[in-house]
């Protein structure tokens, strides 16, 4: 299908702060030159959660409705990551009942973009009356019968169904939303395309000459850089070992722990092999690159996933701001047994992804420093 868009597009955000892909799909629609942000519901909506939005519009001059699920949630609902890579947030009360919020600010010319169990918009979806251009939902599924075999990831080969979180969030208000005839179109970033997309070293690698040219690129980069040095210090497996390491000098790290200082790459390499290991880059955009000797055989194994974060809600972004970064099949969804699925269904106005194209998808995701 081709869609014909009017930018800047009129955004609203539904989200959660469970981990930074929300958080990152945020930055990137206050940055985006293709996007008016209009609104940013949260789920559940405690007051950390609101502290950390607003805190955030402030930081980019930006007013507008801050809608809660629920305020006095006993929980903060934000990720340690959050305070780590950005600071401290005060809590606030500074928000209104997110699922009025949506109710009286959707209409035909509005896309919702959907990065959370779907509990904000139960209100809107019993209302006969509510309009929606257009949904863009990270979740639901294509599986068995939608997507070719060779493009169905290996956990999900021959499924033709499979639980969801954010649509398993709340059921009732999925097969409500998916039914309602008061929303013009449904696109529906599944489970087996953005279970393919990180961001690993190599998209950090990629983003950082942009992060000079636009905030919330410069954002994004801070915080995942805070991310990725996290998971690369945790990780069973090497980004780089042996002969792999380019450099010609490292900070070298023991395999006791003990920084041996900055020394010739040759050196540290033979005396990690005199000691029987390994020795591991463990960060390489720093000047000279982190190496450490471990006694583990690094992994190689292709199957290995990436160092980094499933990107599932910036992919499921970037689709709403350009669908031709995505293949779509159109489908009626089911649920049977806990589990979310497709079927051809033409006529539904229901898409669901199936492909994606990783350069387009890149190109979209830094457009805001252009």
């Amino acid at each position: 299908m081709q869609e014909v868009l009017s930018y800047p597009l009129p955004v609203v955000f539904d989200m959660e702060t469970h981990d930074p892909d929300d958080y990152i799909t945020l930055l990137l629609l206050l940055g985006h030159p293709k996007v008016r942000l209009k609104a940013v519901t949260i789920t559940p909506g405690s007051v950390y959660q609101v502290g950390l939005v607003r805190r955030t519009l402030a930081a980019f001059g930006v007013d507008i409705p801050v809608g809660a699920g629920d305020l006095e949630h006993p929980k903060s609902c934000v990720s340690s990551w959050h305070e780590k890579a950005y600071g401290m947030i005060e809590p606030s009360h500074d928000a209104v009942p997110a699922q009025s919020l949506l109710r009286e600010i959707c209409d035909q010319e509005t896309t919702l973009i959907t990065g959370a169990p779907l509990k904000n918009l139960r209100e809107a979806v019993r209302d006969p009356r509510f309009r929606l251009g257009r949904w863009v939902a990270q979740g639901g599924f294509a599986g068995e019968g939608v997507v070719p075999e060779h493009l169905q990831l290996p956990q999900f080969r021959g499924r033709r169904s499979v639980p969801t979180f954010n649509f398993n969030g709340d059921p009732k208000t999925a097969l409500a939303a998916l039914e309602h005839s008061g929303i013009g179109l449904r696109r529906l970033v599944s489970k087996n395309v953005c279970h393919r997309v990180f961001y690993d070293v190599d998209f950090h690698a990629a983003l950082a000459p942009y992060r000079s040219h636009c905030k919330s690129l410069a954002w994004i980069w801070d915080g995942m850089d805070v991310y990725l040095q996290k998971k690369i210090d945790r990780a069973p497996h090497p980004l780089r070992y042996d002969e792999q390491i380019d450099a010609s000098e490292v900070l070298w790290i023991d395999e006791a722990g003990a920084s041996q200082g900055i020394c010739p790459t040759a050196y540290a390499l033979a005396q990690s092999r005199q000691r029987g290991g390994y020795l591991i880059e463990v960060s390489p955009e720093t000047s000279p690159p982190v190496a450490r000797t471990t006694l583990k055989p690094p992994s190689v194994s292709e199957d290995a996933e990436p160092i980094g974060k499933k990107f599932h809600d910036p992919l499921a972004a970037c689709c709403a701001i350009d669908p031709s970064i995505a293949t779509w099949a159109e489908v009626s969804l089911f649920r049977e047994r806990g589990g979310w699925g497709s079927v051809l269904a033409p006529q539904s106005n229901t898409w669901i992804i199936l492909d994606y194209d990783p350069r387009r998808f890149f190109e979209v995701f830094v457009e805001a420093s252009s």
